[in-house]
């Protein structure tokens, strides 16, 4: 069924996505979607979720975890979430919460004994994820958190339960971009100052005759692809899968991630789960939860019902237990 462009525009200038490279430092601050901060509510953008039922479980037990026996104390558990990222963690106008890294902190505190409706969710911008967890603001943060040994020294992580690369978004029935090898001659569009599009500008990925441009978030750069002004979006592949879930008639995601020249391999973002720096006991617990939900089918399940409405397939990666 056909689209209307209004309708298109609509469900994405809602939305907006204030991360540089995702996982990196020094991002730009994402502006408010709809329904907060005074942001006019629009059409067309509903949460959805894969449907997934998450069965709280019972005798938890961790023992030697501070950040346990709080959660147990209190009969709830507080997780750092972002609100602005579709089909991964987003709040639409109705303040309804949906997307992969939503459920993957619903399923966590499932195997934690803890009902859905006992999350209490806590907006934490990406330069505060570390300070809040390390105050104890939040008991663990799931928001497209890249695991690098930099953080390493402040938090833990458990996962990664997902690996990202960067790859390009690009209009449905674009056949021209097939790859970061094919945009000379095209207009690429990122967040002001990222990692993705300085290394489109760095290996001189436009030129001759293409042209490099920058919004503060990825949701105008979005838009300015619907409309035609701009050929491609380049970012990490869950955020732009999003972006594609959320209007799979018009975008896609390319699928061939950019691959460092010197190595031949993807540059990988894997996104993992932030606790207490020394709350082994707990990372362990998560660890071994994530594992189960990749070997029973649940986290594909997930998955496939969000980010996998992109049209682009994915498996769990393995874990990196330490």
């Amino acid at each position: 069924m056909r689209i209307t462009r209004v309708a298109a525009f609509a469900a994405v200038a809602t939305l907006s996505l204030g991360l540089a490279a995702c996982g990196k430092e020094g991002t730009p601050t994402p502006e408010a979607p709809a329904g907060q901060s005074g942001a006019p509510a629009a059409q067309g953008d509903a949460c959805t979720s894969s449907g997934t039922s998450f069965t709280p479980a019972t005798g938890v037990d961790i023992a030697g975890s501070p950040t346990f026996a709080k959660i147990k104390s209190a009969g709830k558990v507080v997780i750092g979430v972002k609100f602005d990222q579709p089909n991964l963690g987003y709040k639409d106008a109705s303040g309804k919460r949906c997307g992969f890294d939503i459920e993957i902190a619903q399923l966590i505190a499932s195997k934690l004994g803890i009902d859905p409706a006992k999350i209490e969710y806590k907006e934490v911008a990406s330069a505060n994820r570390e300070t809040a967890i390390k105050g104890g603001e939040v008991d663990y943060y799931v928001g497209t958190y890249s695991i690098t040994d930099k953080r390493k020294a402040d938090v833990s992580f458990a996962g990664p339960y997902f690996v990202a690369a960067q790859d390009l978004l690009v209009r449905k029935d674009d056949t021209s971009i097939t790859g970061s090898d094919t945009l000379k001659g095209k207009k690429v569009c990122s967040a002001t100052g990222s990692t993705p599009i300085q290394r489109v500008r760095d290996q001189k990925l436009t030129d001759p005759g293409g042209s490099i441009v920058e919004f503060k978030t990825y949701s105008e750069c979005v838009s300015q692809l619907l409309d035609k002004k701009v050929d491609a979006v380049t970012t990490d592949d869950a955020i732009l899968k999003g972006y594609a879930a959320q209007n799979p008639s018009a975008l896609k995601v390319v699928g061939k991630p950019f691959t460092d020249p010197a190595t031949g391999k993807p540059y990988p973002e894997k996104y993992g789960i932030g606790l207490a720096h020394d709350d082994k006991a707990l990372r362990d617990f998560v660890n071994a939860a994530l594992e189960q939900a990749e070997s029973d089918g649940t986290w594909q399940k997930i998955y496939d019902g969000t980010l996998g409405k992109s049209g682009s397939p994915a498996t769990a990666p393995a874990l990196e237990k330490y």
